[in-house]
């Protein structure tokens, strides 16, 4: 039993870190919508850079729909994990068609890998 216990503790905090290689990989689904890095411009949704700890619907320049302006989240992983798993489900009536990654490891490697880009688009 405490074996048990000891491996899901373990496979737990790996899956709460995430992969940002294997997070850049999977990212390249997001790139159908979504820029990151220094020259990263609005696109058919909203520039990543810095998005982790970003308070939803407040990209300059991108026009968000009105359920994601006023939803009140901060995209916190815990937040960004739901999000990306289920779009539709944490902020009923988006504009993102994305139905959402197929694994909670894939969510946490994507949030893994927009965690290393500051507000300026640099990685830190």
């Amino acid at each position: 039993m405490v074996s048990a216990l000891a491996l899901a503790a373990t496979s737990g905090a790996a899956l709460a870190d995430g992969d940002p290689a294997a997070g850049q990989a999977t990212f390249k689904i997001c790139k159908a919508c979504h820029q990151i890095g220094e020259n990263a411009k609005n696109f058919v949704g909203p520039v990543l850079n810095g998005v982790v700890g970003r308070k939803a619907g407040t990209y300059p320049g991108y026009n968000y729909s009105e359920p994601n302006k006023t939803s009140g989240l901060t995209w916190d992983e815990a937040t960004l994990m739901k999000y990306l798993r289920n779009p539709r489900a944490v902020v009923p009536g988006t504009k993102m068609a994305f139905p959402g990654l197929p694994t909670d490891q894939d969510a946490a490697n994507v949030i893994a890998y927009l965690k290393q880009f500051g507000p300026d688009g640099k990685k830190m």
